[in-house]
């Protein structure tokens, strides 16, 4: 199996991770009967951790059909290399750190792990606008 399908297995485990961690802290806050109702009700605004990591899941959620385009496309087009491969990895630890960073509220650092999480995506990408 080629290995950018284990990256983006890995990456759907870190969606899951995002959701569980937001949900989690907003049911700290909000109650577990808010978790489990219809979410009706107004609330007042999120504890900033709570609003760091819902945040922080929608960020990822944003880019998260680039990478799989890009991991299932040089699958699909047997574009795959250890360029891609690097890429992936490079996309997925970017992306692993950057949850952690945002969550205790580190700006700068934050930013850099999100670019290099860019730059990633791209290894992977530029294979598909070569063909």
């Amino acid at each position: 199996m080629p290995v950018e399908l284990t990256i983006l297995a890995w990456g759907m485990i870190l969606l899951l991770v995002h959701i569980f961690a937001a949900a989690h802290v907003k049911t700290k806050q909000y109650g577990a009967r808010w978790n489990m109702g219809a979410r009706d009700e107004h609330l007042p605004p999120m504890n900033p951790l709570a609003g760091r990591l819902s945040r922080a899941q929608a960020n990822y959620m944003e880019t998260l059909p680039i990478a799989i385009v890009a991991l299932i496309g040089v699958v699909i087009t047997t574009r795959t290399s250890e360029w891609t491969a690097l890429g992936g990895w490079i996309w997925l630890a970017a992306r692993i750190v950057y949850l952690p960073l945002y969550g205790f509220g580190v700006p700068a650092v934050r930013t850099l792990f999100f670019l290099a999480s860019l730059i990633g995506l791209l290894m992977v990408l530029w294979p598909l606008l070569s063909l």
